[in-house]
This record gives structure tokens, sequence and C-alpha cells, in this order.
């Protein structure tokens, strides 16, 4: 199946916990990210067309995790075959420089297999 998205995703295959910064609470995990947005594995409530200010890491090959800070848009939600759960396609729309720059190099880094 050819992929028609603009941007480059990665699957991540190990939990990543996203935060939402306004209640400093786990919402979910990182199902695949790109530079552009996330699909969010929610394991609490969310809200369609809502926005959100969320913070979630990733690991460098060596090891050191960099925090990531978006400003998102909820775009689309639906529920998941796991009661509780529900997945939510998420647009970035505010993202620093810097995390910007390490996010696009992870994404388009060769996959290890280790997410």
């Amino acid at each position: 199946m050819k992929e028609f998205r603009r941007a480059r995703r990665r699957h991540v295959p190990e939990p990543v916990a996203v935060i939402d910064l306004m209640t400093e609470q786990a919402i979910g995990r990182v199902g695949n990210v790109s530079e552009s947005g996330m699909l969010l594995v929610a394991n609490a409530p969310i809200v369609e067309d809502a926005l959100y200010q969320l913070r979630f890491h990733i690991r460098d090959n060596r090891g050191r995790e960099t925090p990531i800070e978006v400003g998102a848009h909820l775009i689309w939600a639906a529920q998941a075959n796991t009661p509780g759960q529900s997945f939510a396609g998420l647009r970035f729309l505010t993202i620093d420089k810097e995390p910007l720059e390490a996010l696009r190099a992870w994404v388009n880094a060769p996959d290890t297999g280790t997410g």
C-alpha cells in the first residue's frame, strides 16, 4: 500500500507517554509521529476539534531523551477495540525550532527496530 501523507511518519512500538501540559496528566501514548502530527492512542477522555498543549520524549541512538512540546489540534477521534481507549489524529500547530529539528531527524533516521 502506498503512503500518501505529506510528511514521513515513524511507527513507535515502545510506549512513549503523552502528557497534557495543562493538567500534567498522561493522556495516552504515541502510536506514530511525523514532524507535523501524530496518532495518539488515548486512555483518557479527549475532545474532538480541541486544542492541546502536549509533551512527549524521543530517545536518540545514544539513549538520550529529548522532550518535545507541541501545541496540537485534535483533528479526528475514533473508539479503539480496547475499552477506555481511543485513537486520535493530531496536527501540530506550534513546536520550537530545536525540538522540531530533533523530531525531524528522529523520524527520518533509519528504522533500527527499536522505535
